[in-house]
């Protein structure tokens, strides 16, 4: 079942494209990686898909079990984000205002739900915290929680390891591992190619060169040979 169908999409900004002629399609549980060169047009894309950019050409099509309300969205962090003067329980609950509509004020429900994300990302103790105090690490779990509270269905998450030193980088991939288990479908920008070797189900390449498939046959084209190459060649 597809969640979401990319036909011949373009995408760029101010009638000029940065990339063209992209197809790939995203299934329930799938775990897609989106990688690329640096300016390849991957967050773009990715805004693209989100409604937040319109397509210069092209379909999103979304399957009939998913709208883009419910699509969870982890955003590349500006230093302006990451210095937001609220307490964690604030932001993670701030994940269910598309679900409030009118209504000014969080119910019953969502307020369990973003408790109930808050256990999930094991961020319990820092609940009454500001954000900005948080370490980068412990500021991405909070968005995580917050991202889960849109959706049950799909996130998409832009390099969400931005940053972040080897240690809490490998926690935090683990962390994604272990939603995609639980049957999120993963959406997930990185220049980390390795990482989305090692996790990805499926990989989307974007750049001089276009490939979407399975991590398998990415490894057997052109573009995924240029990576094992590059790794014969460090070790």
């Amino acid at each position: 079942m597809s969640y979401i169908e990319v036909k011949n999409l373009s995408v760029g900004y101010d009638g000029v494209a940065v990339e063209k002629n992209i197809n790939f399609t995203v299934g329930k549980g799938d775990y897609l990686c989106i990688v690329g060169e640096n300016g390849s047009g991957k967050t773009t894309l990715m805004k693209t898909l989100l409604g937040l950019n319109d397509p210069l050409r092209g379909q999103i099509i979304f399957g009939e079990d998913l709208t883009k309300n419910e699509i969870g969205y982890l955003p590349q962090q500006t230093e302006v984000q990451k210095d937001f003067p609220a307490s964690v329980q604030e932001i993670v609950l701030s994940g269910c205002l598309s679900a409030c509509g009118l209504r000014p004020f969080y119910n019953k429900a969502e307020k369990a739900l973003a408790d109930e994300n808050i256990r999930r990302m094991g961020i319990e103790d820092l609940k009454s915290r500001c954000y900005r105090e948080l370490s980068g690490g412990q500021q991405q779990r909070v968005l995580l929680a917050r991202a889960l509270c849109a959706t049950r269905k799909v996130l998409l998450l832009d390099e969400p390891v931005s940053g972040l030193d080897p240690k809490v980088t490998a926690s935090l991939y683990e962390l994604i591992k272990d939603l995609n288990k639980e049957g999120i479908t993963i959406i997930m920008v990185s220049h980390d190619i390795e990482a989305a070797v090692k996790y990805a189900s499926h990989i989307l390449h974007i750049g001089d060169e276009l490939f979407f498939g399975t991590k398998t046959d990415y490894l057997k084209s052109s573009a995924g040979k240029m990576f094992t190459d590059s790794k014969k060649e460090v070790n």
